[in-house]
């Protein structure tokens, strides 16, 4: 009886072994010489140019300094190094060589033309909810219109074994959201199509949804903020932390400008999204964005500069009057406040601080790394630049500053802040 029962287990598992196996398996496409331009019509070659920009595949497939699209670009995550691949016309060390089968097929399911499984840090399940004809798009413009680049791809620094692409298969049964994209009846087309934009070829919720232990985004608290790149996504939700609630015309403004006057300016990974992903798309599109954010957040139409909030914020810009024994208000005082001071209205291109997420989220990393290397005059409001104190201010100096706005914000302070500072500046720098 009992050697029944082992082998009635020994059984149950071999099958499922065997069913894994058929459907993990997936087989080779063949390979297809480069296709040219007389094959796409120009007004498909320039949609899969704006798409492709709106998804920021060239942020995530260029190295700094490197070649565009030809891959090497450097991702730190919770499970090692990812290197991003090479995604040129080149057919030995790209995907010259990829038939639109295969690169529909790459998009939809995280499967490489020969068959291996790629690494989640490619959102495939966000790209699945696009149309074949956006997708085809893309690949026309890719093939046409991108140089080939040889530049083979660096070795991945994923231990074993999370680094055997076979098991990806299992992650995807497991955490990925594979179903199409489908439109709400109750809602707008407006609204419809920001969310089709928003889930699918701009991927928000990849960096602006918390993940489980195993890098599974948590679709029950989609768009609830996230850490990503040694930064903060914040929610996007009724969750968020911000002073005054977002508006639709907030998300226009940020996401068409890279600044909202009531929220501050974006940073980070957020500056190429802004700059060099949406804005390729048009002023519709932008605001389809905006009027599905703004539903998420609640639809809120109140005037900002009748909340109670704004004057406290406005408030406190002001130097506390301790600054002589404060050394965080007078390091502020001394160093922030020329720029950030706006007298008694906001001043585009100043956001008052104690507006801003950065000092409300629970984690001060967004914070101390503006602090830390400022904003280039490509980030934030094009041509308005914060000059960075990495070299100028110690942990100690910055942690000051950090818990002087804290708490000027009206905010419980930030345990252990030097030892976060420190760390902080330790990480490797986002770049681009």
């Amino acid at each position: 009886m009992r050697k029944r029962i082992i082998y009635s287990i020994c059984g149950v598992v071999a099958a499922g072994v065997v069913l894994f196996g058929i459907y993990a398996w997936h087989p080779e496409i063949a390979p297809v010489t480069p296709p040219d331009n007389s094959q796409f019509s120009a007004e498909t070659i320039a949609k899969g140019k704006m798409l492709a920009a709106a998804g920021y595949c060239s942020t995530c497939h260029t190295a700094p300094g490197g070649q565009e699209y030809a891959g090497n670009y450097q991702m730190h995550t919770d499970f090692g190094t990812i290197y991003s691949s090479n995604i040129t016309p080149d057919p030995e060390t790209g995907i010259g060589n990829w038939s639109e089968a295969a690169f529909i097929r790459a998009m939809r399911t995280g499967v490489s033309r020969d068959g291996h499984h790629l690494l989640p840090a490619f959102p495939f399940e966000h790209f699945n909810k696009m149309t074949d004809d956006d997708i085809k798009a893309i690949y026309a413009y890719i093939m046409t219109s991108v140089p080939a680049v040889q530049q083979q791809k660096q070795e991945n620094g994923i231990p074993f074994p999370l680094n055997i692409r076979f098991l990806q298969a299992g992650w995807k049964m497991l955490f990925a959201d594979g179903s199409d994209f489908s439109e709400q009846a109750d809602k707008s087309a407006q609204w419809n199509r920001g969310a089709y934009l928003a889930q699918g070829i701009a991927h928000c919720g990849a960096c602006h949804t918390p993940r489980n232990a195993l890098g599974g985004e948590q679709y029950d608290k989609m768009y609830q903020g996230a850490a990503i790149d040694g930064w903060i996504a914040p929610s996007l939700t009724t969750s968020s932390t911000s002073p005054l609630p977002w508006r639709q015309q907030d998300f226009y403004e940020y996401l068409r400008t890279g600044n909202s006057p009531f929220h501050g300016s974006a940073a980070g990974p957020m500056a190429p999204v802004v700059h060099h992903g949406l804005a390729a798309l048009s002023d519709d599109d932008i605001k389809a964005l905006s009027v599905y954010f703004a539903d998420l957040a609640g639809n809120h139409t109140e005037d900002p500069a009748t909340n109670p909030k704004l004057q406290a914020a406005i408030d406190a810009q002001h130097p506390m009057p301790d600054a002589r024994i404060n050394k965080g208000a007078r390091l502020y005082a001394s160093a922030c406040a020329a720029c950030h001071f706006s007298g008694n209205k906001l001043k585009k291109g100043r956001p008052l601080l104690a507006l801003g997420s950065a000092v409300h989220l629970d984690d001060p990393a967004n914070l101390v790394n503006v602090i830390l290397d400022g904003v280039r005059r490509d980030q934030g409001i094009q041509g308005v630049v914060m000059p960075g104190f990495r070299k100028r201010l110690s942990d100690e100096d910055i942690a000051a500053i950090s818990e002087y706005l804290r708490q000027s914000a009206g905010e419980q302070p930030w345990p252990q802040l030097q030892q976060r500072v420190s760390e902080i500046r330790l990480q490797p720098r986002f770049e681009h």
